[in-house]
């Protein structure tokens, strides 16, 4: 076993946090004030604001969601390599408040994205047999729900990590290894239907029971992304340079991997069931995407989320490379955002593609925000879970 120092080694954010939650806010500003001149003097309109805004709402909460799950999996499996990089993960999932009020838009502009509320919903008769969950008090309701078990959950979690920090009681970590399996299912379970209601309830003709696994499994891939930039940036800033080790980067690019392959396999599963069925009902999701100025962006998804993320990973050179992974953490964060963006908007522009600058300024708008919000919480405590009892083996952790 290696024997690391890190008694010198810098363990704080709290000098850094301030300019990158300030600068990322004026990011955010600058979005914000940019949308609204989109949309209210240059003609953009209100329908296309709330459609840009739920494509990156949606793309920041599966970040949210799949920090999130990070952190109950290591509790589930009592992981030791994956201590020092949990913190990262604890703070990223702690943002759920941060994505509640966020969701206050979207409600406002529901009219303009889910076409059953429709008065005239109630004469489609597949609409009129759904109405009783497709409601706006009762989707108001879940969604109440959904936020309050992810930002209990993530709560529950983050506190009792920082708590041992300051006391080193083991009972800490049992008593989250053992609310962790309930975790999984709460996770589960809300993950799926939000996922439902927020992206395929915008055509609420069309139904798959694979769907909320398929958002799963784009959220967990784009998450590890995020860990592998936030790594490299805390490097290149003196931090942790001990305690995450380039054999913890090479795990994180193995995690990469190995949803990249999740993902194109629930992709494929999905697809050759909807193909083989050819039930009109379910084949009109893919048509309005394989139709016009679509068929491209199809494609793209094809080849750019799955094989090219499967090639660059597949060798262990990418994965201790910091500039080779780093690259395709970046790339596969790019990719994710065009997946949702290609899950929702042809439900909007079924004859193509569409492109708004309001995509783009909205993008920045939740994303400021987004990282001013972690960089403050992450300021507040240890970059590392610094008394948890698998410290020592996630110090020492090398890949066989």
């Amino acid at each position: 076993m290696r024997i690391i120092d890190t008694s010198q080694e810098n363990r704080s954010f709290s000098d850094l946090a301030p300019n990158v939650a300030r600068n990322a806010l004026f990011v955010s500003v600058f979005g914000i004030l940019a949308s609204l001149i989109l949309t209210f003097m240059l003609g953009g309109g209100l329908e296309r604001f709330f459609q840009s805004y739920l494509v990156n709402f949606g793309y920041f909460l599966s970040l949210t969601l799949g920090a999130l799950f990070f952190v109950i999996i290591q509790h589930v499996v009592r992981a030791s390599w994956s201590v020092v990089v949990r913190r990262v993960a604890e703070v990223l999932s702690s943002n759920f408040l941060l994505m509640a009020i966020l969701f206050l838009p979207v409600i406002a502009g529901m009219d303009h994205l889910f076409h059953w509320l429709d008065p005239h919903a109630v004469d489609d008769e597949i609409l009129a047999g759904k109405l009783g969950y497709l409601n706006r008090t009762f989707f108001i309701l879940r969604w109440v729900l959904y936020f309050g078990i992810w930002a209990g959950l993530a709560r529950f979690f983050y506190t009792n990590s920082v708590k041992q920090d300051e006391t080193g009681d083991i009972k800490l970590t049992l008593r989250m290894e053992k609310f962790s399996p309930l975790s999984v299912i709460l996770f589960a379970f809300s993950l799926t239907f939000a996922s439902f209601d927020l992206l395929m309830s915008i055509n609420p003709h069309w139904y798959s029971t694979i769907f909320g696994v398929y958002y799963f499994a784009g959220s967990v891939l784009g998450s590890f992304a995020m860990f592998a930039l936030i790594f490299h940036y805390l490097h290149k800033k003196g931090r942790l340079l001990q305690s995450v080790t380039l054999e913890h980067f090479h795990d994180i690019g193995k995690l990469m991997f190995a949803f990249t392959v999740f993902w194109a396999y629930i992709g494929f599963s999905q697809y050759m069931l909807y193909w083989y069925g050819n039930i009109p009902e379910e084949t009109v999701w893919f048509l309005h995407r394989q139709t016009g100025s679509w068929t491209p962006v199809t494609w793209f998804i094809l080849f750019g989320h799955f094989v090219v993320p499967f090639l660059g990973l597949l060798s262990r050179i990418p994965k201790r490379r910091s500039a080779l992974l780093r690259f395709i953490a970046l790339y596969v964060l790019a990719v994710h955002w065009i997946d949702i963006y290609w899950i929702a908007m042809p439900e909007w522009f079924n004859n193509g593609v569409s492109f708004h600058l309001l995509d783009l300024t909205l993008f920045l708008a939740i994303g400021g925000l987004w990282i001013s919000v972690a960089a403050r919480r992450l300021g507040r405590a240890s970059l590392v879970p610094s008394k948890d009892p698998r410290l020592s083996d996630s110090l020492a952790f090398e890949n066989s």
